[in-house]
């Protein structure tokens, strides 16, 4: 397989002890428990880099008690790991990034580890850069947009590194020996890369403490921006977003620029007395087919249908070249979800088209694609060579939790059939609807929960030579690790968005589950994490596996 190109950056050498820790058996218990969940329970709270293999001394911090720390590194969700000094105590803070030294306050207190919050700096972080942002320091979007973006690279990297080791239980001499852990794929375009956008509406809006006593007098604040960090009801109001398109950033620059104005008399929605009209505003991003040129939808969330409302706001939208469409998404109920049961075109058409992998792509308002276009041709890319289709379509791709299709329709050029399975109902549609767009006529797209799957499943199409796998963040349930245990297929190519839940999955199919009385029977031949959303701590990770 082709090792993607690391892009001139120069990532430093991992090194790491393979001495297991208590700190990682309670993860690795708590992953364990989670194979058995269909749903995305409680996740990994913690982090398992450069734990002590012992503490020095017994530490009980207590809550409200303050600490000075030093960040090590990136842990869960970009969380900084520290420890108490000459105890190994583990410690996470929120925004403390590696090499910074500062005071916390205890927060939450777990067995094995707590939580602070940042009070503040003594001395900043290694690799510091300026964030572009105004709002970085407030929004809980880009974490470490003021971490260079190589360190955040090398962060990422050593995390997926960690994990394989400790969750997946890989020898560091396997991975290193076998040549199975690829460099990281950075990301060319590391800001507007974000092709989808959800900003809230809120008649709270949150104001960083140095800004409080300015406003003083009591008065409703409404606000069209991003949830502050830990808070369903406050808003940040944001007037430009860099991770999202300049398009995109005239429409929101337009509509904040006037649906304040009373004479609209246009209110935003409360989550608490449920009264109000604007809930939120989704924005994206897509390409004509025919001229390549950025088009854009527009889609309004309401708790009711009122387009005499909206209509000075879409007048003005409209007059943007680049926005081709502004939907209508009535969400009547209590919920602050973003999909509605009623929809309503406001402006132009219904749907805007993505080109990806040389087809296209129709999306709708509430259909799901990839967010980061750009990336996702590199991450597909990578997929494809792992499959390591022959291309004279002789062989079955099985694709499991396939979405809308793009991962198996990229395929099925090459095979001689696709069967795709999706809980979804709706994705499942689209699904077909890009099949049929782009005249693929050998993929077959199935509704199914794939965590309820029964002995009969498998019945319905032939023995595949590739399975795909990409789960989402609670990764394979053990129903499923049990069929593909069975199936034998010669190749798994497993796409992962949760480094920790993939790691343990790859322990699974690798090395088996004791407990259930299932041996391993597949060979870990290569893993490349990808970066698909500069500043944030996600990452995704493509693994290839061979039967033995």
């Amino acid at each position: 397989m082709a090792t993607m190109p690391s892009h001139g950056l120069r990532l430093r050498h991992l090194t790491t002890t393979t001495t297991t820790r208590p700190f990682l058996r309670t993860l690795r218990s708590s992953l364990s428990s989670q194979a058995s969940l269909p749903e995305d329970s409680a996740q990994v709270q913690v982090q398992v880099q450069q734990q002590p293999s012992k503490p020095n001394r017994s530490f009980f911090p207590k809550r409200g008690q303050t600490l000075e720390l030093v960040c090590e590194s990136l842990g869960f969700k970009g969380k900084g790991l520290c420890k108490v000094a000459d105890t190994g105590f583990v410690v996470m803070c929120d925004r403390a990034l590696p090499g910074e030294r500062f005071i916390g306050r205890v927060t939450r207190k777990k067995d094995n580890y707590a939580e602070v919050t940042k009070v503040k700096t003594i001395s900043p972080h290694w690799d510091f850069v300026d964030a572009p942002c105004e709002y970085a320091s407030y929004c809980g979007g880009c974490k470490t947009q003021n971490l260079s973006y190589e360190a955040q690279l090398r962060a990422k990297e050593q995390q997926v590194h960690e994990l394989v080791m400790h969750v997946g239980k890989f020898s560091c001499e396997e991975l290193e020996s076998l040549n199975i852990m690829k460099p990281i794929v950075p990301c060319d375009i590391q800001f507007h890369y974000r092709n989808k956008m959800e900003f809230s509406f809120g008649t709270q809006e949150w104001l960083p403490k140095e800004l409080l006593l300015e406003k003083q007098d009591g008065s409703e604040s409404y606000a069209l921006g991003l949830h502050a960090p830990g808070f369903f009801d406050k808003v940040l109001n944001v007037n430009k977003c860099l991770l999202q398109s300049e398009p995109a950033n005239m429409v929101l620059a337009a509509i904040q620029d006037c649906w304040r104005d009373p004479q609209l008399g246009i209110s935003a929605y409360n989550v608490h007395s449920h009264a109000g009209f604007l809930k939120h505003l989704m924005l994206r991003t897509g390409r004509d087919v025919k001229t390549g040129l950025p088009e854009l939808m527009v889609n309004f969330v309401t708790s009711s249908y009122k387009p005499e409302l909206l209509k000075p706001l879409v007048e003005k939208i409209s007059s943007i070249p680049e926005v081709v469409s502004v939907m209508n998404n009535v969400n009547s109920s209590i919920g602050n979800t973003s999909v509605g049961e009623e929809e309503y075109t406001l402006y132009g058409k219904s749907a805007i088209t993505e080109i990806l992998r040389g087809l296209t792509f129709q999306i709708s308002a509430n259909s799901f694609f990839q967010t980061n276009t750009h990336q996702a041709e590199v991450l597909y890319k990578l997929i494809e060579e792992c499959a390591g289709l022959r291309g004279d379509g002789s062989e079955i791709v099985l694709d499991l939790f396939c979405g809308t299709g793009t991962i198996g329709l990229t395929l099925a050029r090459k095979a001689r059939q696709v069967y795709g399975y999706e809980v979804v109902a709706q994705a499942i549609a689209d699904a077909c609807l890009n099949a049929k767009l782009n005249n693929i006529y050998n993929a077959t797209f199935v509704q199914g929960d794939l965590n309820k799957i029964d002995e009969s499943f498998g019945n319905n199409f032939p023995k595949p030579d590739v399975v795909i796998s990409d789960p989402n963040r609670p990764g394979m349930h053990m129903k499923l690790i049990k069929f593909l245990l069975k199936l034998k297929a010669p190749r798994i190519v497993y796409v992962s968005c949760n480094p920790a839940t993939c790691a343990r999955d790859l322990d699974y199919l690798c090395h088996g589950v004791i407990d259930k009385n299932l041996e391993g029977c597949y060979k870990l031949k290569s893993l490349q994490a990808v970066d698909m959303f500069p500043h944030t701590p996600h990452i995704e990770c493509v693994c290839l596996l061979e039967l033995c």
